[in-house]
């Protein structure tokens, strides 16, 4: 996502920004983060949806070539499968590229549900996506282990009444994700493994 917006900015002769910090662009959706990489004096509402047209162009492009599950995922995956563990994913993300990269680097194992941002539904931290996988699944929402890597998704799950575990491995501090709301923090893929048969705390 850093190098299709930074390949955005260089069209416009605009200054382009390091790969971290990205890691507080990105989350809350793609016009939060093309507002957030542009100049101040350039984030009128014509310029941010002409870029995040642009961003998603440069995107479809380079996602397949960057983009790779982080190390354990597969093997966290694999072993929910084999526990029948019911799995769903929900991203901020367009629902186009979360489900083009579901099929691509996830496609051996199951999910429920994948969803990512449509125009109709709120993006997080708005719990409302959320709440409906949940309810579409017929699973209550205190029932699920909602995993994330950011402080939107920490907000997300408390606002759901989901157990919010932080995932250290990704690109927020444990301070963050804590104070965020997550209620244990796992410090590999497989840390979550201890959790799926536990009870809520």
């Amino acid at each position: 996502m850093a190098d299709s917006t930074n390949a955005v900015l260089s069209q416009l002769d605009l200054p382009t920004h390091p790969l971290d910090s990205y890691r507080y662009f990105v989350g809350r959706g793609r016009e939060h983060l093309v507002a957030a990489a542009l100049p101040k004096d350039r984030r009128r509402p014509e310029t941010i949806t002409a870029c995040v047209a642009a961003m998603d162009t440069e995107y479809t492009k380079r996602w397949a070539k960057n983009t790779k599950p982080y190390p354990g995922i597969a093997e966290l995956l694999a072993a929910a499968d084999t526990l029948g563990v019911t799995k769903a994913v929900l991203s901020n993300k367009s629902d186009e590229f979360v489900c083009a990269m579901v099929k691509k680097l996830l496609a051996q194992w199951s999910f429920a549900a994948v969803r990512g941002a449509k125009s109709q539904v709120p993006l997080k931290p708005d719990p409302e996506a959320a709440i409906r996988i949940a309810h579409d699944l017929g699973i209550a929402a205190d029932k699920w282990l909602y995993l994330g890597d950011s402080d939107i998704d920490m907000q997300t799950a408390d606002s759901a009444g989901m157990y919010a575990v932080g995932a250290l491995w990704g690109f927020r501090t444990a301070h963050e994700l804590t104070s965020a709301g997550s209620k244990v923090l796992a410090q590999t893929p497989l840390d979550v493994l201890n959790l799926l048969n536990r009870p809520p705390q």
